[in-house]
């Protein structure tokens, strides 16, 4: 495998000591670099600590010098080239899949689905592609889906479910993990529409696999289902998190300009808060529209307004409950 040559770090404090002191003790030349607190050069690579604390890697060598200085010496973690190490399986060809809005009570459930194969992964490293909930700006979250489209041309898929198709499946289904399996389902054979000899599919472990199995249709019944705790690690998985999240940041852009309202990620009391001054703007009926209303914030917000779930019809009734009839949701 080609050795990559650019790695960037966030340091801490401490570790940007160390490093300003390796740099100015060992066997480095200086240089003058515009907003680094130190900057050096080997005859292989440049070595740059930024003021913000980013320290930027590169060049021929780059990979040797993290490798037996950045890691040992001051990250104190070891991760360069263990990858396919501790993870044999990373780069041979398969796809991830995630979604992004399943806690947040405005906007659609977006479900992503990425292949891979040995040269995407490269590339994805490159990118410093990682699972989205480590990324807070949603300007770096559009920035980083662009790219990766750009890099994947039509090995992707995303499933968006608007709040009124969440609703009414909502209402149907009366569970989160059985429409987050069906939706899962659905982008994995999208995709294989453009892939269809992937063999394999990862995904977080959300519910029990037959939720997706059983959906799948003629094409997807033949390809290896893998659910497992902390999936993102997967970089396949990581991908599909950010064009899921790029995905359900637009739409909340969108419900902006529409309604020409912020719209705050989450079930907050601010989350709270928007949703009665939309309703009393525009009628109860537009949480239909806008949220997914099994959530108990929707209680919270009809009883603010003097309403209860009446008021929303078949499709405003089901509620996310605890006990024998219902599996606890989280994200109510």
């Amino acid at each position: 495998m080609a050795k990559r040559n650019s790695f960037t770090y966030k340091l801490s404090g401490s570790q940007q000591a160390v490093l300003t002191r390796i740099l100015k003790t060992g066997n480095y030349r200086p240089a003058r670099v515009e907003h680094t607190t130190i900057a050096a050069r080997t005859p292989d690579c440049t070595i740059n600590l930024y003021k913000s604390g980013k320290c930027l890697v590169q060049g021929k060598g780059a990979e040797d010098f993290v490798t037996f200085v950045l890691e040992p010496q001051v990250l104190q973690s070891v991760g360069l080239g263990y990858d396919d190490l501790l993870d044999p399986d990373a780069s041979k060809p398969h796809m991830g899949v995630d979604e992004s809005g399943k806690g947040d009570f405005f906007g659609p459930i977006v479900i992503s689905a990425v292949y891979v194969d040995d040269k995407l992964v490269r590339a994805m490293r490159e990118m410093d592609v990682k699972d989205s909930k480590n990324i807070t700006s949603d300007k770096k979250i559009l920035g980083l889906g662009r790219d990766l489209r750009k890099l994947l041309g039509k090995r992707f898929t995303v499933v968006k479910i608007g709040p009124e198709a969440y609703n009414r499946l909502y209402a149907k289904m009366r569970n989160v993990n059985t429409l987050l399996g069906w939706a899962h389902a659905r982008a994995i054979e999208n995709l294989l529409d453009e892939v269809p000899s992937c063999p394999r599919a990862v995904s977080d472990q959300f519910g029990k696999k037959e939720q997706v199995s059983n959906s799948l249709m003629k094409k997807g019944k033949k390809i290896e289902l893998v659910q497992r705790h902390k999936a993102e690690s997967d970089i396949a998985v990581a991908a599909a998190s950010i064009l899921a999240r790029e995905e359900f940041v637009r739409a909340l852009l969108w419900m902006e300009k529409d309604y020409e309202l912020s719209f705050p990620k989450g079930a907050s009391d601010a989350v709270k808060s928007t949703a009665v001054q939309l309703a009393e703007k525009h009628g109860l009926e537009i949480l239909l529209k806008t949220a997914k209303c099994h959530f108990k914030t929707t209680d919270a917000v009809l009883g603010k307004l003097g309403k209860d779930r009446s008021v929303l019809g078949p499709e405003g009734q089901a509620v996310s409950k605890t006990g024998s009839r219902y599996r606890p949701n989280r994200n109510g």
